[in-house]
């Protein structure tokens, strides 16, 4: 009998044993890891607190904030230990405006304007002596099918503020330049106006917007104000080509008509004027096509250009 009770007692402390033993184990490595952070460390075996050391010490002296210290925009970078530093790459509108380049490649509807009319007010006040390039890609205040989406006032006044700013402001027509932004297009610096080999420019009349039913007087309202742009684009259009508001829109001084100062003419602009890069140089919408040989515009910098100049040195 008291064997068989000093049997049982053996195999049930075995398995005990077995099922206990590695909470045991992972029990005692962490008092020894929790001694050595309370600075016992011979309680503690070294080997256990150089791997403690090794896996929870975080390298923040090492630590590397892009951002902060002047690097590429929208970019946080760390570096850790001996590793070279990851930057994202700086977002595409800051590489373009670090370079001085405006792109306008939308509609000119008023979220556009304001975005153009900003960052020509800060290229300014960063650097009132050097150039800003302004790269038209847009239809205008109309969509590609003609639908008039914003008012004309939107090309006036990225216009008055191309005028407004001290620098030079070069222009380059990529894609299509239609309407306002065909004017905004001829209204770059002398001599720094520019389109690629394959774009196209088009000059038309004002356009109103849909407008749904009106009252007579409102629609005479409405129609005054178009006339009072269409005078302010020809005389845009005739300071910057050299062009006379008779030749542009000959309705425009010919008077009489159904209505005062609307006639039908020979204008240029009474029907859409396309130009071909060679056409637009020839009317004076442009004065020179960029080829493949001839470079406008210094290089953009690449990101480790920019993380150079911030005095970010790869470890």
């Amino acid at each position: 009998m008291a064997a068989a009770q000093l049997s049982s007692c053996r195999v049930a402390t075995l398995v005990g044993s077995r099922r206990h033993g590695p909470y045991r184990a992972a029990r005692q490595q962490r008092q020894h890891i929790v001694a050595a952070v309370h600075g016992t460390p011979a309680a503690a075996d070294v080997g256990d607190l150089q791997r403690f050391q090794q896996l929870w010490t975080p390298p923040a002296a090492q630590l590397v904030d892009v951002q902060a210290r002047g690097g590429a925009p929208a970019a946080a970078a760390s570096a850790y230990d001996d590793h070279k530093p990851r930057t994202p790459p700086p977002d595409l509108p800051s590489l373009l405006l670090d370079s001085r380049i405006v792109y306008l490649g939308m509609p000119l509807v008023p979220a556009v304007t304001e975005l153009i009319i900003a960052e020509m007010l800060y290229l300014q006040y960063k650097d009132r002596t050097k150039p800003m390039y302004l790269y038209i890609n847009s239809t205008g205040t109309t969509r590609a099918d003609g639908e008039t989406v914003g008012f004309e006032t939107e090309g006036t006044a990225i216009y008055d503020t191309m005028c407004f700013v001290k620098n030079e402001v070069h222009t380059v027509g990529v894609g299509v330049a239609i309407g306002q932004s065909c004017m905004l297009l001829s209204a770059g610096e002398k001599g720094k106006r520019f389109m690629l080999e394959h774009a196209t420019a088009m000059l038309h009349q004002p356009r109103v917007p849909p407008t749904g039913q009106r009252q007579a007087i409102e629609i005479q309202i409405k129609w005054r104000e178009v006339l009072a742009q269409k005078q302010n684009m020809l005389a845009i259009l005739s300071r910057t080509t050299g062009h006379s508001p008779d030749k542009l829109d000959k309705a425009s001084a010919a008077g009489g008509g159904w209505w005062p100062g609307l006639a039908l003419g020979a204008g240029d602009m009474q029907r859409p004027l396309y130009m071909q890069p060679a056409d637009a140089l020839a009317y004076g919408v442009i004065d020179g096509v960029v080829t493949p040989e001839k470079k406008i515009i210094d290089d953009v910098k690449s990101a480790d250009q920019w993380d150079k100049e911030a005095g970010l040195v790869a470890r």
